[in-house]
This record gives C-alpha cells, structure tokens and sequence, in this order.
C-alpha cells in the first residue's frame, strides 16, 4: 500500500470512529420502548456540568466506578449517590474511586442498564419501570396503590420478597444491591381540585409510555396522554395535557407550580429506586471490597429515603407557597380510585406468575 492510499485509509477510519461515539452519546433524552424511563433525564439542570474527578486519587485506585443517574445534581439520589462514594472511598482507602454523573450525563436509565450488562459502566439505580424491559416480574411495582406507606415499602423490599427480585437481575448481568427511593407519584393539573375519582373525569393526564398506566387512568375516568418527559413543561404550559403524575421532589425541582394550579396526594404509585450494578464487575472485586459496596450501598439508601422524605414533604410546603391549591386525598376516596383500577391490575396480573403476586399481596398484609 503506497503512502498516499494509506494516509486516506486512516483519515476514513477516525471519520468513522468520531461518528461512532457521536451516535452512541445523545445525552440520555430518548425514553426506552415503553416509556418507562420515568425517572427523568434533565438537560436543563446541571447536565451541562463537568464532573470533577481527582486525577490524583482517580489514579492510585485499583478500580473506578462510574455510577449515573437520570435525575440532576440536586435530587436527593444524586446525594446519595454522593454518599455511596464517601463511604466506599473511605472504607478501602481510596482502593476504589467512584465517580458520580447525574442528570442523564451516562444516558438514560435503559442505556445505563445496557452499559452495566457490558462492562462499560458501574452503577445506575434506576425506577423498577425500566427494570421491567429487562424482567417482566418487576412491572408489579408499577401496580397503582400497592403499598400504603413508605413504612409498609421499606419493610417489603427490604425483606424476602425484595431480595427475590433483587436476586432475579443476576440472569441479566446485573447484580441488585439495595432499593432505594423515588417516592409516591403525585397528581397535578390546571383545571380544577382532584379530590376523588370523580375529579378525573376528562381531565388530560400526561402519563409514561406503560400499558399499565395508560389503562389505570383510563379506568379513573382520565384522558392519559403518553410523552417524552422533555416535552412536557411545555405541553402544560400550552395546555396541550391538563396535569401530569409525578413525586413532588420532581414537580418543584421541574418548576411545574408555574403552569399547574392543582396538586393532590393521591400516592397512585410508589416508585422504589434499584442501587444496582455490572456483575461483571461485581464479581471482579475481592470478597472484602464486595462487601463494602454492599454495605455501602444500603447505607446510602436508608440515608437517600430519609433525604427524599424530607424533601418531598418540603417541596409540598413550596408549592403551597408558589401558589398551588394542595387537596388531601382521604383514605375513603384513595380505596374508591383503588377499585375502579381493580379489573385492570387483575388482567395484568394474569401476565406475571400468580403465585409471585400472592406472595407480594401477602408481605404487604403482614407488613402492615
């Protein structure tokens, strides 16, 4: 090969690579098939920020980990993202260096799963919506009105029944750690008090890309409207959808009381969040380094729910504040929206093992 031929072979091959890298990089913003990347990815709030990485201690450590998120900086999984690295970096000595990259900055939770199942990245802790692409078992969490409270979650997921679904992301080259928090989605809209299922009669909820969703507000009476979470600040504001679910840590950080006059607690769905990470990595770590990532990761977790709490309860105060009409959802009318979604989750239970369902029902009863 003469030299000129070889200069043009080589130019033609980094055009290639540099398209390459540009196609597999498009910031996290797409939604997997179903739409169920709930846990929002979000340019607009920090995704533009460089992650600061000591190069010192990046490179005296045997292994680094790259844990990504959805959610920005100021979420409180991000902080206890930041606290997973505090405890991991300091109980091996710096042995392990973890670098921490939020809103969307890895991609999408999909993607990020997908990253994990390869080998090119750690950690992601993604909403159990996703997680269902992978495992059909895990869509059960997106059942509305599953668990009551927070409290009767915790004691679920962190118990038997938890660690069976955390066991089942093993055959998917992942390994489950701990469950942390994204909290009960909420209900706002611009049109009128939502106090009841009667409330929800022709209102336009924009809702994820999920069957099952779709369906439960459908039976509530409610225009569910699928959409790219990008999409939507300004769909509310033309008021091309009504109102929107979300938590409220999400509805205040979004900005949503701008366009949203309405906000009620009716804690359809309680999201948990999954610590995971790549197995083949996992499994690359000595014993004892596997268990201080496995500490670790649930102790930043019970320190990530404590966070979320308390910031859901006071975002709920600033949205009051910014103007918004708050409705209380009494128990009565939460159990009458809970029975017109009944035929619903039994036709959808009907596609997950029913003695695995029974089982969930059951730790739930005897967790309350």
């Amino acid at each position: 090969m003469n030299k000129k031929l070889l200069v043009m072979v080589v130019g033609m091959l980094m055009m290639l690579l540099v398209v390459a890298c540009g196609d597999n990089n498009n910031g996290g913003n797409e939604l997997n098939n179903n739409g169920a990347n709930d846990v929002e990815t979000n340019e607009d709030n920090g995704a533009e920020e460089e992650v600061e990485i000591d190069e010192e201690a990046a490179g005296d450590a045997e292994f680094t980990i790259r844990a990504g998120i959805g959610l920005n900086s100021e979420h409180p999984q991000y902080k206890g993202l930041e606290k997973f690295k505090e405890l991991v970096e300091e109980e091996t000595d710096g042995a392990i260096y973890v670098e921490t990259y939020h809103s969307g900055q890895l991609g999408d939770d999909r993607s990020m799963m997908e990253a994990l199942q390869l080998g090119s990245q750690e950690v992601t802790v993604p909403s159990t919506a996703p997680i269902a692409n992978f495992i059909n078992e895990f869509s059960i969490f997106d059942f509305p009105f599953l668990f009551p409270n927070s409290e009767v979650a915790d004691e679920v997921l962190d118990g038997e029944v938890g660690q069976k679904f955390l066991d089942m992301l093993d055959d998917q080259n992942l390994k489950g750690l701990a469950y942390w928090e994204n909290g009960f989605r909420d209900l706002t809209n611009s049109e009128q008090e939502v106090a009841s299922v009667e409330d929800f009669e022709g209102l336009t909820i924009r809702t994820m890309e999920n069957d099952l969703h779709l369906d439960a507000f459908r039976a509530m009476g409610a225009n569910p409207t699928p959409m790219a979470f990008t999409e939507l600040f300004t769909a509310l504001q033309q008021g091309t959808v009504d109102g929107q679910e979300n938590p409220f840590a999400t509805i205040y950080l979004e900005g949503f009381y701008e366009v949203q006059d309405y906000v009620s607690d009716t804690h359809h769905i309680y999201s948990p969040f999954v610590f995971m990470m790549s197995k083949p990595f996992y499994d690359s770590l000595p014993e004892d380094y596997q268990t201080v990532v496995d500490e670790a990761a649930l102790e930043a977790g019970e320190y990530q729910r404590e966070l979320n709490r308390e910031a859901n309860d006071q975002y709920l105060e600033n949205l009051i504040e910014e103007g918004m009409t708050f409705t209380e959802i009494t128990d009565e009318a939460r159990e009458e929206m809970r029975e017109a979604i009944e035929p619903v989750l039994e036709e959808y239970a009907q596609q997950i093992d029913q003695d695995l369902v029974d089982e969930v029902y059951q730790a739930i009863e005897d967790a309350e």
